[in-house]
């Protein structure tokens, strides 16, 4: 479970204070994914960032009982400098597990080739994508967190693995994702919530959300 109590979270942007949260009070289930709903610019990833435990609450107090993922996509752990063999090993040394399984399993399912053995920070976007994707799927979570989808890779045959892992994962598993696109949330949830003025307006549906979404867009 992640429960959000009485969470305010903004930013001061220069000109005025942007608020993401305010006073936000609510809750993530462990076999309940949720999708949420938002524009751009309203704070989807910070929310994401929050449930991760890489963002902190102005006030309130956010609570996980179950593993959450890192977010999908999310580069901070990784060392640009080291090779994704090396992050591999690190981090699966990180969280107690066979560095051997971890590096096997990311190299099956990335299909880097030689860049396996290279620098991070020469991989392309796509590349580097499909590494933390793969991280991510080579670790077990009971709540994995997703801002925006899938990620943006022209590679079919990872796109089939990793999609049919995740799908796989998600029978065990809950998946949080965060979108400005329904259709993006229909692949991974039915319960769904409105990010609007700061509130996070919750439903069972996500037809009921996409009233809402649409009426205030």
């Amino acid at each position: 479970m992640i429960e959000f109590r009485n969470v305010s979270k903004s930013f001061w942007t220069g000109t005025r204070r942007k608020v993401i949260l305010n006073n936000a009070s609510f809750r993530v289930e462990l076999g309940r994914s949720l999708g949420i709903l938002a524009p751009n610019g309203t704070g989807k990833t910070t929310i994401i960032q929050m449930m991760a435990g890489l963002e902190q609450p102005d006030e309130g107090a956010i609570t996980r009982t179950s593993r959450v993922s890192f977010p999908l996509g999310f580069m901070g752990g990784i060392a640009g400098k080291q090779s994704a063999l090396e992050n591999s090993r690190y981090i699966a040394k990180l969280y107690g597990l066979d560095p051997d399984y971890i590096e096997s399993f990311c190299r099956w399912l990335c299909n880097l080739g030689e860049y396996f053995e290279m620098p991070v920070s020469t991989y392309s976007s796509g590349m580097k994508s499909r590494f933390t994707f793969a991280l991510m799927l080579a670790l077990d979570f009971d709540i994995y967190l997703i801002d925006e989808g899938m990620p943006s890779t022209g590679d079919v045959e990872f796109n089939r693995k990793a999609g049919g892992l995740l799908r796989e994962r998600l029978k065990h598993a809950t998946v949080v994702i965060v979108s400005h696109q329904a259709q993006t949330l229909e692949k991974f949830c039915r319960q769904a919530a409105v990010l609007k003025d700061g509130q996070l307006y919750m439903f069972d549906t996500l037809e009921e959300a996409k009233r809402l979404y649409d009426y205030s867009a």
